[in-house]
């Protein structure tokens, strides 16, 4: 086996809660990839875990430890993996929740940020941890992205979920619709489409066109079902648009979608998680990808959990896994506007 310095983009791809499906979308997945020679896959996990997982998935590909992402054998038929030797196969049950594997998913996802933030990686692709088994295991964070959030030392950060044709950023998660409903303010609103002009430039979009969704039914009607679109919503816009940013609203969500899915809008602001969530998944279930914007470094990830109940049965979808990689493949070369 001949090893060389990689010249494709390094992507690392984290192989989530060993108990869960995270391995078999790993080497399913890095396996569809290798074939189209765009970047370099190099899986962050438990090297006796990833060989178990190819086995039963992919036997016909190569399992290689590594120690520099850089390093990587760039063979078509090789899964790279940078081997932690943290999680032993026979110390774990399968579709159980353990703190013995949420410490192991943990672990991945720190070695990752750490590669990326030293520039020995051009991105990161994660696949499911078990936030419960991670909490079991001393790391209070709420998931992947208050994580990275904390390995990065930044204190804002955005999730978007992408796809082919459609992109949502969002004003506010993880709230109750009371609590984010007193987050839709001027300030945060400016901010968040900022990001989403930044990510869509990334992306390859040379003068992004912005849609931002109203809160209140028909973007409160002139008033009739609500303040917020005139008194926080607009101003922002306002502003946007004074700093040249291509940003059109308050736009009625009922349309938004619709306009950016037909290719009207390159990505669209959500105001809170499920006006951002259900047109995603009705429009892109499987294609659906998780990005994390505002951290120094790319961060993809399957928008789907653990799935304990049918882990390493051979049941799970590696789609979305593909997705995701794709997704960063996109974020790390700036073709995503094509």
């Amino acid at each position: 086996m001949t090893t060389s310095k990689s010249k494709l983009p390094v992507l690392l791809v984290t192989i989530g809660d060993p108990a869960g499906v995270g391995p078999e979308v790993t080497v399913r997945g890095v396996a569809e990839e290798l074939f189209k020679g765009r970047v370099t896959p190099v899986v962050v996990g438990d090297e006796r875990v990833v060989r178990s997982a190819a086995e039963k998935w992919t036997p016909e590909l190569i399992v290689h430890p590594v120690e520099s992402p850089r390093d990587a054998d760039t063979s078509s038929n090789v899964i790279n993996v940078l081997d932690l030797a943290n999680c032993d196969p026979e110390d774990f049950e399968i579709g159980e929740i353990a703190a013995y594997t949420g410490n192991a998913a943990y672990e991945y996802v720190v070695r990752a940020a750490e590669l990326c933030l030293s520039g020995d990686a051009d991105g990161i692709v994660t696949a499911p941890l078990n936030k419960k088994a991670m909490v079991m295991a001393g790391h209070e964070f709420d998931g992947h992205t208050g994580l990275l959030a904390h390995l990065c030392s930044v204190d804002t950060q955005y999730m978007i979920l992408g796809s082919p044709k459609l992109r949502v950023i969002h004003l506010t998660t993880h709230l109750s619709l009371v609590d984010a409903l007193k987050r839709v303010e001027t300030d945060r609103i400016v901010k968040c489409t900022r990001a989403a002009n930044e990510h869509a430039k990334q992306l390859g979009f040379a003068k992004p066109r912005i849609a931002v969704c109203g809160v209140n039914p028909h973007s409160g009607d002139g008033g009739l079902f609500g303040v917020e679109e005139a008194e926080e919503i607009a101003p922002a816009i306002e502003i946007l648009r004074d700093e040249g940013i291509d940003a059109d609203g308050p736009v009625s969500p009922d349309s938004a979608y619709r306009v950016a899915y037909e290719g009207g809008y390159d990505i669209v602001v959500a105001m809170y998680h499920d006006q951002g969530h259900i047109p995603m998944k009705l429009a892109a279930f499987e294609t659906g990808v998780n990005v994390t914007v505002g951290l120094p470094i790319i961060r993809t990830s399957v928008d789907h959990g653990t799935a304990f109940d049918i882990a390493w049965e051979g049941k799970a979808d590696h789609a979305n896994m593909v997705a995701a990689i794709e997704y960063a493949y996109k974020l790390a070369t700036g073709t995503g506007g094509e």
